[in-house]
């Protein structure tokens, strides 16, 4: 997909399992084995391929480019749809997860993927807003955060559904760099409760610890 000295455009999509360094090795491993299923199945469901997708496990999680003509919009709001649908359905073990998406300039490095894109999409998933907001709504599985360039250029259009309400904007700040996104509790296609609906623009800014 990626070739040294070659600079594309890509989706990243970065994915966290809450809690997990907290579990057993027996439990980490049915825990990935789940990740796993509930990545494919949504996938599928969407229209997507995760075979096609440039994928480096982190762990706890999968980063994952895709290919350079992915419908951008379908990933954002199918895919992110299918994954908390899937995570609803009960399955055991329980998953809670953290998402972050970002399009932006990738190249070919010795050890995988490189560039401003990765990291973007990396500071976004590890963001405190983002693993404040999981943990504070108890009755959700998912936390979908995009960059502030994605959600402009794709969930403001409201294609397929998107809901641009159901999104709120987060400000991370982390070794003197500012990274702005749109932070979405649950489905970004779902009808919101009321109490749930935060006017975009309304944002915090958290100060994080360098090193």
């Amino acid at each position: 997909m990626l070739h040294v000295g070659q600079l594309v455009y890509g989706l990243v999509v970065v994915v966290d399992v809450e809690g997990f360094s907290r579990l057993g090795i027996l439990d980490q491993t049915a825990v990935l084995f789940r990740l796993e299923e509930v990545l494919d199945r949504a996938a599928v469901r969407a229209g997507l391929s995760r075979a096609e997708w440039l994928r480096q496990p982190r762990g706890d999680g999968e980063l994952a480019v895709l290919p350079a003509d992915s419908d951008v919009s379908r990933v954002v709001a199918d895919f992110a749809d299918e994954v908390a649908e899937e995570l609803r359905r009960g399955s055991r073990p329980r998953l809670r997860l953290r998402i972050s998406m970002h399009h932006g300039a990738l190249t070919a490095g010795v050890f995988g993927p490189i560039g401003d894109a990765l990291i973007v999409a990396c500071r976004l998933l590890d963001a405190e807003s983002a693993r404040e907001a999981l943990a504070r709504h108890a009755g959700e599985d998912v936390v979908v955060v995009v960059s502030q360039r994605l959600f402009e250029d794709v969930v403001a259009t409201r294609f397929r559904g998107l809901r641009p309400d159901r999104f709120r904007l987060v400000t991370e700040q982390v070794k003197g760099q500012t990274y702005c996104g749109y932070l979405c509790v649950g489905s970004p296609k779902a009808v919101p409760e009321p109490e749930d609906v935060v006017p975009v623009g309304h944002g915090t800014v958290i100060e994080l610890p360098g090193g």
